[in-house]
């Protein structure tokens, strides 16, 4: 007999529900969004968050998420995205915090690079301008040395973005709604950014999204065949896949990520995603992530992408027409000075 875990907004939309039961503090199951989800009559909609904090490579202001609709075996955050942890914050309370976060801001973007991919273009890093007062070959030297502060992750600029990330309940977009409208009450330069799995992005959610000051998505396509998207995520990627082309009728910026799994997510369904994308705009900033084993796929099965299986799938994707194209996690398969050298040989040195 199945159980009954309460009310789905999906299949009110007439959508399967997603993966999305997490662990309680009591070890019991619950639905994501109710769980992780709350209404407070004096404070409005409220989040379980697990930390805020200016991330790297991104350069912008994260907010990881406790609650997720998706299982996902490669999660990096399962350790709070699938367990129920984390400081219960009004959207109020984060408008207050992204407000002293502006304050710090060294780097104002348009809205349409409020994206992590955008970050590369400005700075790598590396730290050399400010520790050695020397810039590396490899800097775009389009940066001051106090644009370029600390955080926990590293160093690089603040850029003037704000994005809630880690686990993902956008199947309810009210919270997202409250917190964005109140972020810009408070800092009406700030642009807001949702990074999603795409499984809440619904036509009805996406105008929801739109109307509520939603400023970009930075989609994680993680497959294109739906038998490799239900083994490593539990659930259905067809109306994700269509989300593609409903994220750009309404306006939005976007960036789509895709990761290459050996055995899994190869240069074949990155073909298909480049041309997915390509179809809709060729210049959709687009990620080519490299895996490596974490949560439920570390083990001696599945292993990290070489540099030829990475330049690839990258070449694959470019020959679908993606023209904003860049390869992350590269010190996941870039080993040695040959292998930086094969890259640079294989698909031109502005990759590295």
């Amino acid at each position: 007999m199945t159980k009954n875990f309460g009310h789905c907004a999906m299949i009110d939309q007439g959508y399967p529900r997603g993966s999305c039961l997490v662990r309680a503090a009591d070890d019991k199951q619950k639905l994501a969004c109710s769980a992780s989800l709350r209404h407070n009559p004096e404070t409005g909609h409220e989040r379980l968050i697990k930390s805020l904090l200016l991330s790297r490579p991104e350069d912008y202001m994260s907010i990881y998420q406790s609650g997720c609709n998706h299982t996902c075996l490669k999660c990096h955050s399962h350790e709070f995205s699938k367990v129920l942890t984390g400081e219960w914050m009004s959207a109020e309370m984060i408008a207050d915090i992204t407000k002293r976060y502006r304050e710090d801001v060294t780097v104002f973007e348009p809205r349409e690079a409020a994206t992590s991919w955008h970050a590369h273009r400005l700075c790598r890093h590396c730290g050399a301008c400010v520790l050695t007062e020397s810039r590396s070959e490899m800097c775009p030297s389009r940066l001051t040395t106090d644009q370029i502060v600390l955080s926990p992750q590293g160093i690089g600029p603040a850029r003037n973005i704000v994005a809630f990330t880690g686990g993902d309940v956008l199947c309810k977009p009210e919270f997202y709604i409250e917190a964005a409208q109140k972020i810009k009450e408070k800092s009406k330069d700030l642009w807001v950014l949702l990074e999603t799995n795409g499984y809440g992005l619904t036509p009805k959610n996406l105008e929801a999204y739109a109307d509520g000051g939603i400023d970009s998505f930075w989609l994680d396509i993680k497959a294109y065949t739906e038998d490799i998207y239900r083994k490593l995520c539990g659930t259905t990627n067809a109306h994700i896949l269509s989300s593609v082309q409903e994220i750009v009728n309404h306006g939005f910026t976007l960036e789509v990520l895709t990761l290459h799994i050996p055995g899994l997510v190869e240069k074949e369904e990155h073909a298909k995603i480049g041309r997915l994308v390509s179809e809709v705009n060729s210049e959709i900033p687009t990620t080519l992530l490299a895996f490596f084993p974490c949560y439920e796929l570390q083990s001696p099965d599945y292993r990290a992408p070489t540099v030829q299986e990475m330049a690839e799938s990258y070449i694959a994707m470019q020959e679908e027409g993606i023209v904003n194209l860049r390869m992350g996690n590269q010190g996941v398969f870039l080993k040695s000075n040959e292998d930086r050298q094969f890259l640079i040989d294989a698909v031109g040195p502005e990759v590295v």
